[in-house]
């Protein structure tokens, strides 16, 4: 078979590299790779000695939701002040003490949002806001305008690109001249703010990432020096990966030798702002903090320019899944989720880490089954001691959280499809009827589902599921031309007791013709299949199962039968309130599937 190549798409036909192995046959592409560098041959990485590959996080640092301004900037229609005073609310519910509010300078609505703050009781006392501020001085005019009353902590994050190439195609500067801007903005800062004793300074070296340690080491100490940073009135140096540009231990590499080299240290908040550009903002940010970043600003669910910036709602649960308190609420991540896409008109993808629809369920049949022992062994652990399941140690195969901590349902958690096997099957039957399936009739039952979804190609639900139970063990069985024979009825049956022997009456109708008879010392679903076999009709039980059906307000006996027909084994089911009536109706199931004796009725 041959596949034919996209317009623009076709196979790489370059030579097989020189002294590759030969279990690797990839040839060079015609992709132009030629014409990037690497991140090594654009900036110097001067740390020799490493101590964040040693390190663990044990502690969340500060988090700083930048949704609300650098989020904002990057959605195709900006959050209404309805949407911005929602998520803005929602961040406070969820623990966020320090939050990025928006760009006063550059629309009227951001520097409206910030008035509302400052006119309303919106942010609780302990919430230190945020405002961004380009190192222009009309831009930092309007913007310490904006804060005017507000009462609560304040930060003023001035930034300024420093990178080489910014330096030399969007600014027109030099190292010098720029470093003299900056200053010249910090200046300004300091003049029209210093004096507010509730308000603190930020600055961030856009395009840190990018830009010569030397220099971004030396513009950063000039602005603490400037603002005379001191334990007691901390200058935040926030140090983003604007561009995401090499891997992650470059990046921490880059942290590192900041963090073992600024002046002040004590007196400086290091932070981080990752973007997602390579697809390893979070690797980025952990790394980062290992380094010795103890503030990261970033997006709950990544939102940003290009691939987003870095996801704090997936940092924090990073920590939460190793032990680690957050110090933010997740524990109705549905809700958060669904006002993070009404701000942002923005869906959350099925798989996005925690959050999405999927990220907790399983289709395939080896995890299904895995995650099914792992429930019934976390249930039984917890009721050998005596404790409640939520309180116990978490460690079920596939799931690296609980669920329920994010206010998820198991529902989801095993979904069936044509990938799916038996303890899915059973899982969900059990779950949502409260079926317990013995493990042959699992393997019988998966058969049946199977032919279900490779026929429609689809997902089954749990009533998807017993539908084709009640299709396979329990609707109506006219026999089929395969195995001819009478359609079998119970019309009929009495027990009795006379002078100590115990009877039982059964009465058959067998395509139409009732044939009732009497059989003594026997149970009735013994009774109903001697009956049966002197009807020809041969139903040689295996095992019967009891359990229940929960699809409604009452639940219902159903009796699960395995029974031999010919040389194999079958099964059938009934189902009613009663057991016995569920038993008899199981046989009697049976009895409209296997072979009758030749010349009998």
């Amino acid at each position: 078979m041959t596949h034919a190549p996209t317009p623009r798409t076709s196979a790489p036909a370059g030579p097989v590299p020189a002294g590759a192995p030969a279990w690797n046959r990839q040839r060079h592409s015609p992709m132009p790779s030629h014409r990037y560098r690497d991140v090594r041959s654009r900036v110097e990485v001067p740390l020799t000695e490493r101590d964040w590959p040693t390190r663990q996080l044990t502690t969340a640092p500060l988090w700083v939701p930048v949704d609300l301004r650098d989020g904002n900037q990057a959605l195709a229609e900006p959050m209404d002040p309805a949407r911005k005073r929602r998520f803005f609310e929602l961040m406070v519910a969820m623990g966020y003490k320090e939050i990025e509010v928006g760009y006063p300078s550059a629309s009227q609505t951001d520097y409206d949002f910030v008035r509302l703050i400052a006119e309303s009781d919106l942010a609780p006392e302990d919430v230190t806001i945020v405002v961004f501020t380009p190192a222009r001085r009309e831009l930092i005019e309007r913007t310490v305008d904006s804060i005017r009353g507000i009462t609560n902590p304040v930060v003023i994050h001035l930034y300024t690109a420093t990178a080489p190439v910014w330096r030399d195609v969007v600014l027109g500067h030099d190292r010098h001249t720029l470093k003299e801007l900056i200053l010249a903005g910090g200046r300004d800062v300091l003049a029209l703010a210093g004096h507010l004793p509730h308000v603190r300074f930020e600055f961030s070296p856009e395009v840190f990432n990018l830009t010569e340690p030397d220099y971004a080491l030396e513009v950063c100490d000039a602005m603490t020096g400037l603002w005379d940073a001191s334990p007691d009135r901390p200058v935040v140096l926030n140090l983003p990966a604007t561009v995401e540009v090499a891997t992650p231990n470059v990046y921490a590499d880059q942290i590192e030798y900041m963090h073992k080299n600024l002046a002040r240290r004590s007196s400086v908040i290091l932070s981080v702002h990752p973007h997602n550009d390579r697809g390893t903002g979070i690797a980025c940010a952990e790394l980062a903090v290992l380094a010795g970043a103890q503030r990261v600003e970033g997006c709950i669910f990544g939102n940003g320019e290009r691939t987003g910036n870095v996801d704090i709602a997936t940092l924090a649960l990073n920590l939460h899944a190793q032990g680690v308190d957050p110090m933010i609420d997740f524990s109705d991540i549905d809700e958060v989720r669904r006002t993070v896409e009404y701000c942002n008109r923005i869906e959350v993808h099925p798989r996005h880490p925690y959050v999405g629809d999927l990220v907790h369920t399983a289709f395939s049949g080896t995890h299904q089954d895995a995650i099914r022992k792992g429930f019934a062994e976390h249930r039984a652990r917890a009721a050998a001691r005596g404790v409640a399941e939520h309180e116990l140690e978490w460690s079920v195969p596939y799931l690296p959280v609980d669920p329920a901590d994010l206010g998820r349902s198991y529902e989801a958690v095993i979904r069936v499809n044509s990938q799916s096997g038996k303890g899915g099957i059973a899982y969900l039957l059990e779950t949502e009827y409260g079926i317990e399936l013995p493990r042959r009739l699992q393997i019988d039952f998966a058969r049946h589902v199977q032919r279900r979804t490779e026929t429609t190609g689809h997902e089954v639900t749990a009533a998807g599921l017993w539908d084709v139970f009640e299709d396979a063990y329990l609707a109506p069985s006219p026999r089929a031309a395969a195995s001819p024979g009478p359609a079998v009825e119970l019309a009929g049956y009495e027990t009795s007791d006379t002078g100590g022997r115990n009877s039982t009456t059964v009465t058959l109708r067998i395509d139409g013709t009732a044939h009732t008879s009497t059989h003594a010392d026997v149970g009735p679903v013994e009774a109903l299949t001697e009956a049966l076999d002197s009807r020809g009709i041969r139903v040689d039980v295996v095992s019967l199962h009891q359990t229940s059906v929960d699809a409604g307000n009452d639940g219902e006996a159903l009796t699960l039968l395995e029974f031999r027909a010919g040389e194999g084994v079958r099964w059938a089911a009934g189902r009613d309130r009663s057991v016995l009536a569920a038993s008899l109706a199981a046989v009697t199931r049976a009895a409209n599937t296997v072979p009758v004796a030749a010349g009998v009725r």
